[in-house]
């Protein structure tokens, strides 16, 4: 019954006659001002989700918790955020659950990283890397937002993925108070089979960090790139294939089309959220394992004289 009434420290999203939404953060003595006047917190504080509130200039808002596909598109931006159709997505390619262990390169704003600790629940880990201090303390910011604290589950470490090392980022994930994670003392072989279950990158040249992802995972974890041209698309295929950890990558993307409906008035909208970037999964072979060779046969000048080059497979 708590849950279902707001409460101080709650986020509350208001949406005006238009559908226009605005998100606060409720306080005993605050005020939503409006240039359709003013909504004093204390007349939300007790009420219901789904109530309305009237602002002094008599303008109707309805009142709910935000869901996390509204809060990643309003949240305040260091860098551009994951589209909730892309998160989801990542964390449905991951396959996260409760109690799983996931790194995640590249923050942003912290957007994704939301999407993940809620996923892996209060007893899994999140162990995010970001190389630019700005981006990560607006995503820091984010995140203690919707969740109205830092996660004891989340860790954030400041610094190129590809700069460190499988031990740190173990020891920095187990490091807590809370006794079913104390495990700072991890066995060396533990170390070179993988910890993690999941890793995600979101970064320019993701393949640069394709050794420490193989080096972080378990056999069978799965790596997911978020990559948005062809070209970082190709580049991050074709070394996946040739490193000889990885299972058959595959990529794709999604487009979400939403509909009008007004009575019989039901078609597509004038406007849909199309290509935002490519999503590439592969999972991680056991040590020593070989794929057999790909059976299909390339088109005709699909490998360059330049590719060809660069891995010792000229003509």
């Amino acid at each position: 019954m708590e849950r279902s009434v707001f409460q101080v420290g709650d986020l509350v999203q208001l949406t005006d006659p238009k559908g226009r939404m605005h998100t606060i953060t409720l306080a005993p003595d605050a005020v939503f001002h409006t240039h359709r006047g003013s909504i004093a917190h204390a007349a939300l504080i007790g009420q219901p989700q789904g109530c309305l509130v009237t602002s002094s200039g008599g303008v109707a808002y309805l009142a709910l918790r935000p869901l996390l596909d509204d809060f990643t598109l309003s949240m305040p931006r260091g860098a551009a955020v994951i589209y909730p159709k892309d998160s989801a997505r990542i964390v449905g390619m991951a396959s996260l659950g409760s109690g799983m262990r996931v790194l995640e390169a590249g923050v942003g704003s912290g957007a994704l990283t939301c999407w993940l600790l809620r996923a892996v629940g209060t007893t899994g880990r999140v162990v995010s890397v970001e190389r630019r201090p700005d981006f990560a303390e607006v995503a820091q910011t984010n995140v203690r937002r919707w969740f109205a604290e830092l996660p004891e589950t989340w860790h954030l470490l400041v610094g190129d993925l590809q700069d460190q090392h499988l031990e740190g980022l173990v020891t920095t994930a187990t490091s807590t108070e809370q006794a079913e994670f104390e495990q700072a003392e991890l066995e060396q072989a533990e170390l070179e089979q993988g910890w993690f279950d999941a890793v995600i990158l979101d970064m320019l040249a993701p393949w640069e960090c394709l050794p420490i992802a193989a080096q972080a995972l378990l056999p069978g974890g799965v790596l997911v790139a978020y990559v948005a041209t062809t070209t970082q698309l190709s580049r991050l295929v074709e070394d996946l294939r040739t490193s000889g950890h990885w299972t058959e990558p595959r990529a794709e993307e999604s487009l979400v089309r939403t509909w009008h409906l007004d009575g019989l008035s039901v078609r597509p909208d004038h406007r849909m959220i199309g290509h935002t970037g490519f999503l590439v999964a592969a999972r991680r072979l056991a040590p020593g394992t070989t794929l057999p060779p790909r059976r299909r046969r390339p088109a005709p000048g699909a490998y360059g004289e330049d590719y060809l080059a660069a891995r010792g497979l000229g003509s």
